[in-house]
C-alpha cells in the first residue's frame, strides 16, 4: 500500500533526527563533505558540521554579496555556512529544516563559527515559513526528493523567491520508474531513493510551478541503481535572468538536459 504523507516525515525524522543525535555525541561524520567540497573551503568547519547530500550546491549558485538565501532541508549547517561567506555581513542566509535535532546541532554550530548573518527556521518545505517575494536564492542539497509533496515545494520556492530569483539545488532523480515495493519502503524514502522524481518528471513541475530557463548542470551516476544525483538550476519567471544564464541554458536543451516547457 502506498505510503502517508505522515508516514514519510516521521520516517525522515527519525532518521535524521538521529544522525543529529550522533554527531552532537561524538565527532560526526565527514565523509560526503570531503567528497562533495572543496577541501579549503570546508576546513574551517567544525566536524560536526557534516554534509549528508549528494552534490554541491553552492557551486553553481553564483551567490553575491548583499544576496537572501534560503537552504531547504539545511540539516547541520554546511551549505548555509559556506553561503554566508558568499553574501556578507551585508547579506542573510536562512536555513530551513523540520527536524528540531538538527536545528539545534545548526545553531550550536553557528555559534561556534560565530556567524551572524545566519539563522536557521523550524518548517517544512511544503508550507515555508518565509514572506512572498523577499528571497535571492534557493539551495538545497539531497532533501527535496525526501518530500511527499514535491509540487507544492517547488510552488512555495517560486512564492517566496523574487522575480528572476535563482534555484540552484543538488537532488537524486531516476533514470527509470521504481517498483511499487521500492516506493513503499520507508528505509529507501529516508535514503534519498523512494520519493526521487524521474530527471524529466523533476524539470516539467518547476517549468509548471512558474520557473523558466530549467536545466540539469551535472549528472552523477550511482553505479547501476536507477537514482543518481544531479544538480539543477532555474529561474522564477520575471525580470532578473543574465544573459550567461540564458545562453547556459540554450547550450542545456541542444544537449537535450532541458525540457521544451521552458
Amino acid at each position: 500500500m502506498a505510503r502517508t504523507s505522515d508516514e514519510i516525515k516521521q520516517a525522515v525524522q527519525e532518521h535524521y533526527g538521529e544522525r543529529a543525535r550522533q554527531a552532537s555525541s561524538c565527532c560526526g561524520t565527514t565523509d560526503y563533505r570531503d567528497k562533495l567540497y572543496v577541501v579549503e573551503e570546508v576546513a574551517d568547519l567544525p566536524e560536526t558540521v557534516a554534509s549528508y547530500g549528494c552534490g554541491n550546491p553552492t557551486a553553481i549558485a553564483g551567490l553575491r554579496e548583499g544576496e537572501t538565501v534560503v537552504d531547504l532541508g539545511s540539516g547541520p549547517g554546511l551549505d548555509c555556512f559556506l553561503s554566508a561567506k558568499a553574501v556578507g555581513e551585508t547579506g542573510h542566509v536562512i536555513g530551513l529544516d523540520m527536524t528540531q535535532d538538527m536545528l539545534d546541532l545548526a545553531n550550536a554550530n553557528r555559534d561556534k563559527l560565530g556567524l551572524k548573518n545566519v539563522e536557521f527556521r523550524k518548517g517544512e518545505m511544503e508550507s515555508m515559513p518565509i514572506d512572498d517575494g523577499t528571497v535571492d536564492v534557493i539551495i538545497s542539497n539531497c532533501v527535496i526528493n525526501l518530500s511527499p509533496d514535491k509540487d507544492a515545494v517547488f510552488r512555495e520556492s517560486a512564492r517566496v523567491l523574487k522575480a528572476g530569483g535563482r534555484f540552484h539545488v543538488s537532488d537524486v532523480v531516476l533514470s527509470r520508474e521504481i517498483t511499487d515495493a521500492e516506493k513503499d519502503d520507508l528505509t529507501l524514502w529516508a535514503g534519498c531513493a523512494s520519493g526521487a522524481l524521474l530527471e524529466r518528471d523533476y524539470l516539467a513541475r518547476l517549468c509548471l510551478a512558474g520557473f523558466d530557463e530549467v536545466r540539469v548542470d551535472k549528472r552523477s551516476k550511482i553505479g547501476s541503481k536507477p537514482w543518481y544525483s544531479a544538480t539543477i538550476s532555474a529561474f522564477k519567471r520575471g525580470a532578473g535572468a543574465t544573459a550567461d544564464s540564458r545562453q547556459q541554458t540554450t547550450e542545456a536543451k541542444a544537449a537535450g538536459s532541458a525540457p521544451g516547457c521552458c
